[in-house]
């Protein structure tokens, strides 16, 4: 009796030990849970008003963007810059606040030169970072989506693409198959399933800016890019709508497209980057909340914000690029006097009106992207000193609903 008893142990443990393992799954239910998450911007892509003082340590006018300062600096000066700034700009202890502060995901915008810098001045290292990121992200329980910020080129000209440009050039020459390389360094090993409990989607290319660029050449790259994915795992690939309403890129990717299953679709939303936005009064600003919430509904797969802000004007340092001016005080090439900028980006400064008019327009956008899509990422978890784009500095202030889900002044859009 006791040998088939010590027989029969034996034998379940081995089944045990045998059984096929569970089949693992991205930890994240896309489609009903929703996206409260914010960016990272800033840190592995430099853009000059986020953090302006790497670029006005320099004491000159020639390096304006992350190209420019290894092109000008040479490797081993830009790359002494760099580290600093990578070690320093994002540490444990702001994804931990991110975490505290009620946030689930962060967005991880990345340069292909961490990859591969075919050619180009850019300085390699960043690439670690990810795996820094991801290894905070998984301690602290917050979710990562990883996206390609900038592609060889520049696929809009922005500085926020590693290199301004007054027309981007991506898709000349090698650009776009350098650009699926790098991709597929990135999906071979993010996409596997041992960190989809951490990385939930992998974003093919921020902000392609389709107006000038070729888009059957956009829409074959995200194909290309999808595939590259796909040869790897089921995580989902994200698709940035290149400015054009989410509904347009309706049944490109989608179940009834050769089966394509698990793509989302990124928009960004902005009201600062005209001169008549920046004119609006802070009524009109929510407002336009609740007018444009349609504009992005409507879309036959999952859909989000990734970046928007509290911003009303383009005060903010170099918003527009280094040595720069703004719209609103008339110093921006073309634009007229709407008022003086200086007070927004000092919170300490803010009348209270102002810091409740810029709350009623983050609840006013948070509810409405909550309600017309799987959720939002503020642009930024924090700046320098441009305090209507900082999350922290909000969040310290009261002026970003902590918890997320308390709302100050209630319903804003009546329209749903």
């Amino acid at each position: 009796m006791i040998f088939w008893r010590v027989i029969s142990a034996a034998l379940v443990l081995g089944s045990a030990f045998t059984a096929p393992a569970e089949k693992r799954g991205v930890a994240f239910s896309w489609g009903s849970e929703k996206l409260r998450g914010v960016n990272i911007g800033g840190w592995l892509v430099l853009e000059p008003w986020i953090t302006p003082s790497v670029f006005e340590s320099l004491g000159r006018s020639d390096v304006v963007d992350e190209y420019t300062l290894g092109q000008k600096l040479g490797h081993d000066a830009a790359l002494a810059i760099l580290r600093k700034h990578w070690d320093t700009w994002a540490t444990w202890q702001d994804f931990n606040k991110i975490k505290q502060s009620g946030f689930n995901v962060v967005r991880i915008p990345i340069g292909y030169w961490a990859y591969d810098t075919f050619g180009a001045p850019y300085v390699q290292g960043a690439a670690a970072y990810i795996d820094a990121a991801i290894d905070w992200s998984r301690g602290l329980g917050l979710k990562i989506i990883i996206d390609l910020h900038g592609a060889p080129g520049s696929q809009n000209g922005y500085d926020n693409s590693g290199e301004r440009l007054a027309n981007p050039t991506w898709q000349s020459g090698d650009t776009v198959k350098q650009t699926l390389q790098v991709l597929k360094t990135i999906s071979e090993k993010y996409a596997q399933t041992k960190y989809q409990d951490v990385v939930i989607g992998i974003q093919l290319l921020n902000e392609p800016l389709i107006v000038k660029l070729n888009e059957a050449g956009v829409r074959q790259f995200y194909r290309d890019g999808f595939g590259q994915v796909r040869t790897v795992s089921d995580t989902p690939v994200i698709l940035h709508d290149g400015f054009k309403p989410p509904n347009t890129w309706n049944t490109f990717l989608t179940p009834s497209d050769n089966n394509a299953q698990n793509v989302a679709i990124d928009h960004h939303e902005y009201q600062v980057f005209s001169p008549e936005q920046v004119a609006m009064q802070p009524w009109q600003h929510r407002q336009a909340v609740c007018n444009n919430a349609e504009s992005y509904n409507g879309a036959d797969k999952w859909t989000f914000v990734g970046e928007w802000t509290g911003a009303m004007t383009d005060c903010a340092k170099y918003l527009n690029g280094f040595g720069v001016g703004a719209r609103y005080d008339g110093t921006y090439p073309g634009s007229s006097y709407v008022g003086t900028c200086g007070f927004q980006n000092d919170i300490t400064q803010w009348p209270q009106t102002y810091k409740d008019d810029t709350r009623g327009y983050i609840e006013a956008q948070m509810m409405a992207f909550e309600k017309k899509t799987q959720g939002w990422f503020f642009w930024n978890f924090k700046t320098e000193g441009a305090a209507e784009w900082d999350a922290f500095r909000l969040i310290d202030a009261g002026v970003f609903p902590q918890p997320l889900d308390k709302m100050k002044f209630g319903a804003i859009c009546t329209n749903f």
